[in-house]
């Protein structure tokens, strides 16, 4: 699975502390230094709509639709996601579960290629995609592009990095967060280490 941080709101820590300053006409309290201070206050105190300002954009590939499926469920995220009614699927890749023990593998990879001739079969048949889609398997390896606020990704964070998250989804946001971490410590600090406290109990 490859994860890329497309687009990212240009200084965002200074945006939220623009819009939160906003709200008590403090602007002239404002410094370089200053939003990595007030950050984390307005977290502390519960005022996060100002986290609301600034956005992030991943693309996401190789990754199942069983993964998409959850992460669509997001509903204040923007999605894009490869078509399967105008893309075609013949010859379709797929994401193996690391549940699946080396011994079962070639039983995988049978199951994957009976399905990909039941696809051929419809789309023989003049089936349209958007109705030979009906066999593909969870597995189909997809592509989704996502757009969601700050704020938005603190909450998938706290949910989807957690030990208990399915292992893909998990694995994507883990890397999703490491990439806002770096842009914006002052908003995702406080997610990253209790991340890591909940993975070390």
């Amino acid at each position: 699975m490859d994860v890329e941080l497309v687009a990212v709101t240009p200084n965002p820590e200074a945006v939220i502390e623009f819009a939160a300053r906003t709200c008590y006409m403090s602007q002239d309290r404002a410094t370089d230094e200053s939003a990595g201070r007030l950050l984390p206050k307005l977290l502390t105190s519960g005022h996060e709509s100002p986290f609301e300002h600034a956005s992030a954009t991943f693309r996401i590939r190789g990754c199942s639709r069983a993964m998409t499926h959850q992460l669509v469920r997001h509903r204040l995220l923007a999605v894009s996601q490869k078509s399967q009614r105008y893309v075609s699927e013949k010859g379709f890749e797929y994401v193996v579960p690391p549940s699946i023990p080396e011994e079962y593998r070639a039983d995988y990879d049978s199951d994957m290629e009976t399905i990909r001739r039941m696809y051929e079969k419809w789309k023989a048949r003049k089936i349209r995609n958007e109705d030979a889609r009906f066999v593909l398997p969870n597995a189909c390896s997809t592509e989704i592009v996502i757009t969601g606020n700050f704020r938005e990704f603190r909450h998938i964070f706290r949910v989807r990095c957690s030990p208990h998250a399915q292992w893909e989804i998990r694995e994507a946001c883990l890397v999703m967060l490491d990439r806002l971490l770096a842009v914006a410590p002052a908003v995702f600090r406080d997610v990253a280490d209790a991340v890591r406290s909940a993975a070390d109990e």
